[in-house]
């Protein structure tokens, strides 16, 4: 199980930002502000009272229950789209892999442009939407860790917001490596680590009302490195959008909340509690990471 405590999670931002300042990005002001205001939040027991235990929730359980409304609005497409777009443009259409596919987002993009689509999820339940939504595509039960595809079969893997709920990167790289021809592309999207570490997890609740959020795990840019090259992948661009509210000129004057909201939107709620403190601890912080990988040996 985990323990969310909202207390903990407004206290760590206020870390953040006062660790920030000690590096010279804010004044003294900025300082005493964030220290009177731990001193509140240490006073105000109904943070602590709101604590939450919250289950651990495997992918295929987990999107089971948020296939109903993982189409809904999602901020996370607006950032990757445009960049997966740029990329895709610059390949011939062939046979693509939608690796981790879901309700086939990427699967109808990629048909869209003339790809021959193949389709591989773990949930069966995002795999019917998929199919639904690309009547066309070939889409397949299966892990990321042993994709059920032929060994050279395509020329073009995509796969976006999956590689978060693998703990060991090494594996599905070499997955990806193994099905691609000589000289195909990988194009990854992913959370960024840094909003990982910060409780960007997706939330789930179960259907007997517990809390749950989807099994993730914190990969660094070395991480994707060490598991790409060795397998022949080649990294051809690297790019980490950010989220409007976290751009470093942006805004700092984020409107506060008077409580911590519904569970469900934790983190976020959470942060505009502290607003001041939330602006600086994630200033700069991109929130994913998006490679392009060429695989050698054309």
């Amino acid at each position: 199980m985990i323990y969310e405590n909202p207390l903990a999670y407004v206290l760590g931002l206020e870390g953040l930002a006062l660790l920030r300042s000690f590096t010279g990005e804010h004044d003294r002001a900025f300082v005493d502000a964030r220290v009177a205001e731990i001193r509140a939040l240490l006073d105000d027991e109904s943070l602590a009272d709101a604590a939450v235990e919250v289950a651990r929730v495997g992918t295929v359980d987990g999107y089971r229950v948020w296939s109903r409304t993982y189409d809904g609005p999602n901020s996370a497409f607006a950032l990757d789209e445009p960049v997966i777009g740029e990329i895709l443009n610059g390949l011939p259409p062939g046979t693509a892999l939608d690796a981790g596919c879901g309700t086939g987002r990427i699967a109808a993009v990629l048909s869209q442009r003339g790809h021959q689509v193949v389709g591989v999820d773990s949930s069966p339940e995002m795999l019917d939407l998929a199919r639904v939504r690309v009547p066309d595509g070939d889409f397949r039960l299966g892990e990321l860790s042993e994709l059920p595809v032929a060994d050279g079969a395509v020329d073009l893997v995509v796969c976006c917001l999956a590689l978060t709920h693998v703990p060991d990167l090494r594996p599905v790289m070499a997955q990806f490596a193994r099905v691609l021809r000589p000289g195909g592309h990988l194009v990854i999207s992913d959370v960024h680590p840094e909003r990982v570490a910060r409780g960007s997890i997706p939330p789930v609740r179960l259907p007997d009302g517990t809390a749950g959020r989807l099994e993730s795990y914190r990969h660094s840019a070395g991480d994707y490195l060490r598991a790409a090259l060795p397998v022949g992948l080649q990294v051809r661009r690297c790019e980490e959008p950010f989220s409007p509210c976290t751009e470093p000129s942006g805004a700092t004057d984020r409107p506060r909340a008077t409580g911590p909201g519904p569970w469900e939107v934790w983190p976020w709620s959470l942060a505009a509690l502290v607003p001041e403190a939330a602006a600086a601890a994630d200033r700069g912080v991109p929130a994913e990471i998006i490679w392009h990988f060429q695989l050698t040996g054309a």
